[in-house]
């Protein structure tokens, strides 16, 4: 069965290299990045490849503003969704500081995912999968930092944004699966080659396909058909526990509370 499918960040590395992979299976993709250029660029490599239109959408994930667009972007010109693949990552850049006073870290990794998630809900086909690109990296939860009102390292913030994202992906996937939509974090794997991991390693990294495949396969395969709220590690290729805090149910919540009071200020 054909699926619709938004890929946040498939611009290049791991989003683009899973995007190639779904459009080959057949799926519809719609791609997403922040460069306008480069996914011009990447919309006309791709149709060109596949021989069918792929269509793609350009916004800075970091602003609120701007995500809110996207969603409202997809909702309107597709007006349906099966897959949410919230790919866009960043883990060092310029001015650490976004328009709206947010670590760009937790802007992008942990509050764009979570609006995308929500705004597009009302598009969600029944069984609809969104799918969160968490990490091996994961550090307890500073909400003073996640709120704008503390800096802290590069590692740091990564590593607590994607905890971030993991432990909301845990505490509304109840409410989403009364719409029948599954939402699962996964972490691809670890220091896979991506301009990311260059940047920042100094490392060529390991073999990027482990990372797509396992996208592919957790918006495809059965084994992903029911996995509510839960997280896998694809370094050990199971559905795993994540860092303890992601198990409290008042530490989810409270993560929570903080995404949705900063989303009402803006």
């Amino acid at each position: 069965m054909t699926k619709m499918i938004l890929i946040t960040g498939s611009t290049d590395g791991i989003g683009l290299l899973t995007a190639s992979k779904l459009l080959e299976l057949g799926h519809k993709v719609i791609v997403h990045g922040r460069n306008p250029s480069k996914l011009e660029q990447v919309k006309l490599q791709l149709s060109d490849k596949f021989g069918k239109p792929v269509l793609g959408y350009n916004a800075d994930l970091s602003s609120i503003g701007e995500t809110m667009r996207l969603a409202d972007q997809v909702s309107m010109l597709h007006g349906e969704l099966d897959v949410l693949i919230n790919n866009a990552g960043i883990y060092s850049g310029g001015d650490t500081t976004t328009v709206d006073g947010l670590d760009v870290r937790f802007a992008v990794n942990t509050v764009a995912p979570y609006i995308l998630t929500e705004r597009l809900q009302p598009i969600m086909n029944p069984g609809c999968r969104v799918i969160n690109l968490s990490s091996a990296a994961q550090a307890p939860v500073d909400l003073a930092a996640l709120n704008g009102e503390r800096a802290l390292s590069a590692g740091e913030a990564y590593a607590q944004s994607k905890l971030a994202l993991t432990m909301w992906t845990r505490a509304i996937a109840p409410e989403h699966e009364q719409q029948s939509h599954m939402l699962v974090s996964v972490n691809p794997g670890s220091l896979l080659g991506s301009k990311m991991v260059k940047e920042n390693f100094g490392i060529a990294g390991g073999d990027m396909n482990v990372g797509a495949d396992i996208l592919v396969k957790a918006a495809t395969s059965e084994e992903f058909a029911s996995a509510h709220g839960l997280y896998f590690d694809n370094d050990s290729g199971r559905f795993a526990n994540a860092h303890p805090d992601s198990l409290s149910d008042d530490k989810c919540n409270a993560v929570v509370a903080a995404i949705e009071s900063i989303i009402q200020r803006h």
